[in-house]
This record gives structure tokens, sequence and C-alpha cells, in this order.
């Protein structure tokens, strides 16, 4: 359903980004609305992450404007502005994974959230509130039990988890980012995590979710609306039962394919595969 009436989050308006002669981003429009869950899919050179970067303000835009809830348009924010708007932002990606110390707790990587830092234990010592707040969040992630184990002896599905209790760690948490977070999952683990993701939907722990993924595979039921990217540029963007289909998916992946749907999950099936199981073709 459509949420008309609601606030816009933010709002890409004609964005273009080109470097060097090379357009990233062409013509890109897309309102998040409050309430809304979103996947944004594409192939790899899509333009994915340079969309998160646009909205996050690491990649100014050539062209166009971002209209941001309460603060007007992105051009014009000062450091500290942008600071604040990171803070409404819970941001899980493997680049952040990969900077984190292999010595670093599941707690310190959850209270480094607190400041958007990384290795928070250089920081120097903890007060008993960020503590408190952190083992609160590890038990609302089901990684109580995680407080004190080292980062390296943790499994990727462990690492999401816990990447995510830092996220909700943000002061002012209204959107939670999901870069490829299914990266590194074996299947069983890729679905618990889905499932784990979908219980925090439910309880509406932030406003909105953006999950990026080239895998419709990953995309949960609670997703609300999609916007579908190739090559910086947009194929189609709205309400999921629209925007997903197998024209888009096919134009998206450069291949005929099928996509069909089944409770809610999605899987893709290419013209030579002999068998696919029941579902509705979108």
């Amino acid at each position: 359903m459509d949420n008309d009436s609601s606030p816009s989050v933010f709002d890409m308006q004609n964005i273009s980004v080109t470097r060097d002669g090379f357009d990233i981003l062409r013509n890109i429009n897309w309102e998040v609305k409050r309430g809304e869950h979103w996947v944004v899919l594409g192939a790899n050179g899509s333009g994915k992450t340079s969309l998160l970067k646009v909205l996050m303000g690491y990649l100014p835009p050539t062209t166009g404007r971002v209209q941001m809830e309460g603060r007007g348009n992105a051009a014009l924010l000062s450091d500290s502005e942008w600071t604040d708007w990171r803070q409404t932002i819970g941001f899980v990606s493997s680049s952040i994974s990969e900077m984190i110390d292999p010595q670093e707790t599941g707690l310190h990587v959850v209270v480094s959230g607190l400041k958007n830092v990384v290795n928070h234990w250089n920081a120097g010592k903890l007060s008993a509130g960020e503590i408190a707040a952190a083992e609160r969040t590890l038990a609302q992630v089901q990684c109580a039990h995680l407080r004190d184990r080292a980062w390296e002896k943790l499994s990727q599905g462990e690492r999401q988890r816990v990447l995510i209790g830092r996220a909700m760690m943000v002061p002012k948490l209204d959107i939670l980012v999901l870069d490829e977070p299914c990266a590194g999952l074996d299947p069983v683990a890729r679905d618990h995590f889905l499932s784990f993701v979908e219980s925090l939907t439910d309880m509406k722990t932030f406003g909105s979710l953006i999950m990026v993924t080239h895998h419709v595979e990953e995309i949960i039921p609670n997703i609300s609306h999609a916007l579908v990217l190739r090559d910086g540029g947009m194929i189609s963007w709205g309400e999921k039962r629209r925007a997903l289909n197998s024209r888009s998916v096919s134009l998206a992946f450069r291949k005929d394919l099928t996509l069909r749907s089944r409770l809610g999950r999605y899987r893709l099936y290419a013209p030579e595969e002999s068998y696919m199981p029941p579902g509705q073709i979108i």
C-alpha cells in the first residue's frame, strides 16, 4: 500500500553522477516515505553502492538534488548537519566488517555505533550507561552470548547480527541500510538471517529498511517497494508488486528470466531450466 500521506524521509530528484566522463548514476528519481521498506536490486556495477554513497553524503551529485526530511536540500547542508543526518542511518556493510580489529569484542563492536566509529576499544573506557545500552541491544539481536567473544571468533551470520546491533545503536536511528547483507552466508544461515531481519521490521525497530542486493531470493515479504537498476539508471520502481516482474529483472540482468513468487518470496529461473516449482509468474 502506498503511503501517499506519509512524509518523505528523503527524495532524490534527477540525480546524476558523472566522474571522468563516465555516468555512474543517471537521472535517478527516488523517494522513500516513512514506513516504507525498499529493496534496491541490480547486477554488479549497476550503481547500487554509488546510490548509497549519495544518500550518505559521500558522493556529491553532478546534477539534481536530494531533499531530506526536516533538513531541505542536501547540497546546502553544513558538515555538522551531514553528521546529524548520518546519525539517523544504521549502515551494515562488508566494508565495515573488514575494518574491525580481530580482537574487538561483540560488546565493543555494538558500542561503536553510538559515535559511528570502528574499533571503539581504542577510544578509552566505556561508561556504565554505554555498556548497559550495548548489552540490551545485543540481547535484542539475539547475541547476548557474544558479548565478550572476539570478532575473529564469530561466524559470518553472527557478525551480521552484531553489525545490525551496531546499527541499532545509532543515536537517532530511522533508516536501516543493509548492503549485500547475505554475502558469505550459506543457504541455511541466510534464511535464518532473513527471518531475523523480518522480525525486526515486524517490531518496527526502525522507520524504513533499505536492502541492497543482486539476489531476488533475499527479498523478504515485508519489503513493500523496489527500485531496479541497470547501468546507473532506473528500470522500474515503486510498489513491489508493480516494480518486480520478469521483464524488469530480465532487463536488470541482461538475460531472459522468469520471476516466480511463492509465499512472499522470489526465485529466478532461466528458460533452459526444465523444471520450475509451483509459484506465481510475475
